[in-house]
């Protein structure tokens, strides 16, 4: 019998409740909105993405829009965002305007036509990843505003007996390179959701994309031969590597085990692999 193939653990990230729709926002809030856009003819709600409680595409009178939006009370993420957009670019889409208002926090980017990467084996959207995670370590960070991946990760570095200090550094980092932030353009792919602005080694995004490929389908051995070819994985030591897939497997473990969603457990599955791939026999 010939084995099911896995599904994808990006075909499985689905928002765990109901978007809120552009008519469904206070009329104070779509009037700010307007005074931005124009009349807003359409606001078309778009299902990807998992924080966001509103997410449309707006048909408005000066053209499209990408929207996004949360309680004004729960916008921490959604502000770092704001704050890290003129640093993040060309390769995050420009805010052009964001409110806070009537108890909404609501971003607006400019609208890409595109699709979420694909990170399976032979897929035809690796190369534009590469391009984009090589342009990436070459974007200029904040003195401020950022937390460094060392304290980020500092609890599950400690879970795993590892140094998170190994993982430190001054770049600008990502830190979630799941599929649906990976958008595919015809312009090269292009990186949305900066909720968790980071400091840190040049290599981690080329490394937590790494996990993803695990997660898509990729053996550990053929996703490091993947991330090989970034002139930043050569600068990682070999212990740090080994830092970053413990430290990796401990927080998805974590996630994994507090929400227990398929996705999830696909993903802490896939880091609990690559960090026993990393793991060496010591010499006695």
């Amino acid at each position: 019998m010939t084995p099911t193939p896995n599904p994808s653990a990006a075909h499985a990230m689905i928002p765990a409740t109901p978007r809120t729709q552009w008519h469904q926002l206070p009329a104070a809030v779509r009037a700010a909105v307007e005074q931005h856009t124009g009349r807003v003819h359409r606001g078309e709600t778009i299902s990807a993405g998992l924080n966001a409680a509103f997410t449309a595409r707006l048909h408005a009178e000066t053209g499209l829009i990408f929207a996004k939006g949360t309680p004004s009370a729960k916008a921490a993420a959604q502000r770092r965002e704001a704050f890290i957009n003129p640093y993040a670019q060309p390769i995050a889409p420009r805010l052009r305007w964001h409110i806070d208002i009537a108890g909404w926090h609501i971003l607006g980017f400019e609208h890409l036509d595109g699709h979420p990467a694909d990170l399976s084996p032979g897929s035809a959207d690796l190369p534009a990843v590469t391009r984009m995670l090589t342009h990436l370590t070459k974007l200029k960070a904040p003195t401020t505003g950022c937390r460094r991946i060392e304290d980020r990760w500092a609890d599950a570095a400690l879970q795993a007996g590892v140094d998170p200090t190994l993982l430190a550094g001054d770049h600008l980092l990502h830190t979630d390179l799941n599929p649906h932030n990976i958008l595919i353009t015809n312009c090269g792919a292009r990186l949305v959701d900066w909720s968790w602005p980071t400091l840190g080694a040049p290599w981690i995004d080329t490394a937590c994309t790494t996990l993803w490929l695990i997660a898509e389908g990729h053996t550990p051995a053929d996703a490091e031969r993947w991330a090989s070819t970034h002139p930043a994985w050569s600068t990682a030591p070999s212990e740090a590597i080994d830092t970053f897939t413990a430290s990796s497997a401990a927080l998805w473990n974590q996630i994994a085990s507090s929400e227990p969603r398929p996705w999830k457990l696909r993903v802490r599955d896939a880091a609990a692999t690559w960090a026993q791939h990393r793991v060496r026999p010591r010499p006695t």
